[in-house]
């Protein structure tokens, strides 16, 4: 079974080396906390006032009363909590349910100014 073995490990090297081109993409260094990374990159999507994150599942949910997410930007933990690269933007955000936070990945073609 050293076969399945070496693949087991093969994918955690694969998952491992992924997440740090990510981290390197925003210019984030995980430290002390590190939070599950949520992949968001097909939904529209905005920060407001810095202060929390809209998106929705398409742009008509976007555009509707109600039919969209806001998440609170989390400031803890970190010099900052927007970090924006060439092609997505990684926020951490606070979902105020069950002291879930994560790793908000954002495709900046998506982002509606």
């Amino acid at each position: 079974m050293i076969p399945m073995q070496s693949d087991g490990i093969a994918l955690m090297k694969d998952f491992t080396d992924a997440r740090q081109a990510l981290y390197d993409h925003v210019g984030f260094v995980d430290d002390w906390v590190v939070y599950p990374i949520q992949d968001n990159t097909n939904l529209p999507w905005c920060i407001v006032a810095g202060e929390y994150v809209k998106y929705a599942d398409d742009m008509d949910g976007f555009m509707s009363e109600g039919k969209y997410y806001e998440d609170s930007v989390y400031k803890r933990y970190y010099p900052k909590a927007i970090y924006e690269g060439k092609d997505l933007t990684m926020v951490i955000l606070d979902t105020h349910t069950d002291g879930m936070k994560y790793f908000a990945f954002f495709a900046n073609k998506n982002r509606v100014d």
